[in-house]
């Protein structure tokens, strides 16, 4: 599939199903500018979060027309009591706290997807990582068997051994530091149920490490190895194969040389887990520019429903793009 077809397909399925998508970050004018697409674009329903008069008053100014796009303000949300006692709950929290937490625009648009009065949310164009994940583990919660968020890159490769326009997934490449073998495992599952959902197809799901089956010892290739074998024991109805390199992962004839048995994810692999932090932003922001691949994210997951935290310096473009990945996950 090619890259604008890629992103076509995410917003016909998202115009298809039609989905709440609530923007808290409603005093950005790049997030005022993609709202203003996606609603005439009939993509999503976009919702902004705050004040009516301030985000009329700004968007007078940009001379953005937001007329038609739905905005709560938290403080007079009738819903207000409804997700302070929600939050209350998950949290166990005095009601006074609950009250002025829930009232900031993030964390009530978070509060807004936790109780099913939209879909998924997109933030981050305003606020840094570490803000959005707690807000994010604090509201909305972890799907039932993960155990951590994680961010998954959609890499799109001009060409790669011959095929035009080769999509990857990377995972993790902005989040997770360091993580744990469990931590891992879960990474690597998260990550084959969001190319599933995305991408239509049955992934193979390669660890990757700089030992291939063996070829080396080391602590940090143990991890590999542990969490490889915990990701098949916890989901079975995944491929999942390493520890590779990631010529392994990738090449065929190399897989071949390589190993004696291939299986279904050597030489096959699409979507690609790095045991840490330094070795998955490394390789994606290389494949981006050395490879002129276009990257979508990051996207996180693991999350009990859709949450994107969007690159600081996101383009109107790319909020578009990203807030149409997130009405897809949310079907």
């Amino acid at each position: 599939m090619k890259e604008m077809d890629l992103i076509q397909n995410f917003k016909e399925r998202a115009k298809k199903n039609f989905r709440r998508i609530v923007f808290p970050e409603s005093r950005d004018e790049r997030i005022l500018m993609a709202v203003k697409e996606l609603a005439k674009e009939k993509i999503v329903i976009p919702i902004l979060v705050g004040e009516k008069e301030k985000i009329y008053q700004f968007s007078k100014d940009l001379k953005i027309d937001l007329s038609n796009i739905e905005i709560h303000e938290p403080k007079k949300s009738e819903n207000l009591e409804r997700y302070v006692l929600s939050y209350m709950k998950k949290r166990e929290v005095e009601k006074g706290i609950a009250g002025q937490l829930v009232k900031k625009n993030l964390l009530f648009g978070a509060m807004m997807v936790k109780e099913g009065d939209a879909d998924g949310i997109v933030a981050g164009a305003a606020n840094p990582t570490a803000i959005i994940l707690q807000v994010a583990r604090t509201t909305i919660g972890l799907a039932a068997d993960i155990s951590l968020l994680s961010s998954f890159f959609i890499m799109v490769i001009p060409e790669f051994s011959g095929e035009k326009e080769k999509i990857l997934i990377y995972a993790d490449a902005a989040v997770n530091i360091d993580p744990d073998a469990q931590q891992l495992a879960d990474i690597a599952i998260s990550s084959g149920r969001t190319a599933k959902q995305l991408l239509g197809i049955e992934p193979k799901i390669a660890l990757l490490s700089f030992s291939t089956k063996g070829s080396a010892s080391h602590p940090l290739i143990e991890k590999v190895v542990q969490a490889t074998k915990i990701a098949k024991e916890k989901d079975s109805s995944l491929f999942i194969d390493g520890e590779f390199q990631g010529d392994t992962a990738l090449v065929p004839d190399v897989a071949k040389k390589k190993l004696k048995e291939l299986g279904e994810v050597a030489g096959r692999a699409d979507v690609l887990i790095f045991p840490d932090l330094n070795s998955g932003n490394i390789c994606y922001k290389l494949t981006q520019y050395l490879a002129k691949a276009k990257a979508y994210g990051p996207i996180l997951q693991g999350a009990a429903k859709p949450v994107s935290d969007l690159s600081r310096g996101a383009s109107k473009d790319d909020i578009v793009d990203i807030a149409s990945i997130v009405a897809v996950e949310s079907i």
